[in-house]
């Protein structure tokens, strides 16, 4: 979207915050922007962009917690509150910016984009898909929201070619736009060597939660006690610090901020991606592949997802021993000519280069 505010002027609506969240955050327990969802500061501001651009970002007044409702009436009456908020909001936003006939880029929240179809005078309706939907959270009664929105929509963009397969089932103007990498920032922190010394690193940055294989990787851990395992981002589920700290050769760190992620990636000797093979995790592209790449780094993922666009640049083992070969052979076998290939690799999955293919499609919707 910053990108996409090169040419384009671009609202930012925040997550839809609800009475709970607002309630978390005052007793402090989670962190929102209470003052803005009340009204007390500006809920619209300017925000500058890394790229020199400027987006408007807009937080809701909080909203109705609704997905925990069992009763469909009672669920779809709440929701129908819910989504006159979003609907007067955004008119005045729109009357206020002057906006004529905006595009409506939905991001993976079918709830409310059904009920503003055709209620904001759009010129159409992009529904923006990734990942899967955590039943859990929204219940099963999600999927037939989400066929139904995604007939409805001009056009859908997904992240993955297993997620562009299944809209394609209901929408046949259903697109693939993978995510991306801020090449620049991310190659001006490239790796210059191979370490040569026996002290290897193992780096995983992200979110440490469900998704997170903590057998694959406990199993390399105790199999390759010469190698340093070091795990930086937000712990999610504790199950897997707690069974994980204990070895000596494991590391964990708290989430940084973007701009020190780039030189942390180059000091790992390869990076890992050790997600779980659910029917979940088959939707998910995920970020860190180009950002490891980017920096020279080799990767060593599960096969959580058939991501064809990497064959022969990551290793894809396929169970506990070929994982650990797998780490043992990208770190032994690394050469200043494989960090140059991943870099000039990853320079093609650039957002740059994703930016003009999402424009591309936005306006061929119109």
């Amino acid at each position: 979207m910053s990108r996409l505010a090169q040419r384009n002027r671009v609202v930012f609506v925040e997550y839809p915050y609800t009475l709970k969240d607002l309630i978390f955050a005052i007793l402090r327990k989670k962190e929102a922007p209470v003052k803005r969802m009340l009204g007390i500061r500006r809920r619209l501001i300017t925000i500058k962009s890394d790229v020199d651009t400027s987006v408007y970002n807009l937080v809701m007044p909080p909203v109705l917690p609704v997905y925990w409702i069992k009763k469909q009436k009672i669920f779809d009456l709440a929701l129908k509150f819910n989504s006159w908020i979003y609907k007067i909001t955004l008119k005045k936003l729109i009357k206020k910016l002057e906006f004529n006939e905006p595009i409506i880029v939905n991001a993976y929240n079918p709830f409310y984009g059904t009920p503003l179809i055709n209620q904001l005078n759009q010129s159409s309706n992009i529904y923006y898909c990734y990942d899967g939907y955590d039943t859990g959270f929204y219940g099963d009664k999600v999927y037939d929201v989400d066929h139904k929105y995604t007939e409805l929509a001009d056009a859908v963009i997904t992240t993955s070619d297993y997620l562009k397969e299944d809209k394609l089932q209901f929408n046949k103007k259903s697109y693939v736009v993978k995510n991306g990498v801020d090449y620049e920032v991310f190659a001006s922190n490239v790796k210059t060597d191979v370490n040569k010394s026996g002290d290897k690193k193992v780096g995983y940055i992200g979110s440490l939660d469900h998704r997170f294989d903590i057998d694959i990787v406990e199993h390399a851990i105790r199999q390759l006690p010469e190698f340093e395992f070091h795990f930086t981002g937000n712990l999610r589920n504790l199950e897997i610090k707690n069974r994980l700290e204990k070895y000596n050769n494991v590391q964990f760190f708290s989430a940084i901020g973007p701009n020190d992620v780039p030189a942390l990636l180059a000091s790992y000797d390869v990076g890992i991606i050790p997600y779980t093979i659910t029917e979940y995790n088959k939707n998910i592209y995920p970020l860190k592949i180009n950002e490891y790449l980017a920096v020279g780094v080799p990767v060593v993922m599960t096969a959580f997802a058939d991501l064809k666009d990497f064959e022969g640049m990551v290793s894809v083992p396929n169970d506990k021993e070929s994982f650990v070969e797998a780490l043992k052979k990208e770190t032994n076998l690394d050469t200043p000519v494989l960090i140059k290939e991943r870099c000039e690799f990853a320079k093609k999955n650039s957002w740059d280069k994703r930016t003009e293919e999402f424009g591309k499609i936005l306006f061929d919707s119109l």
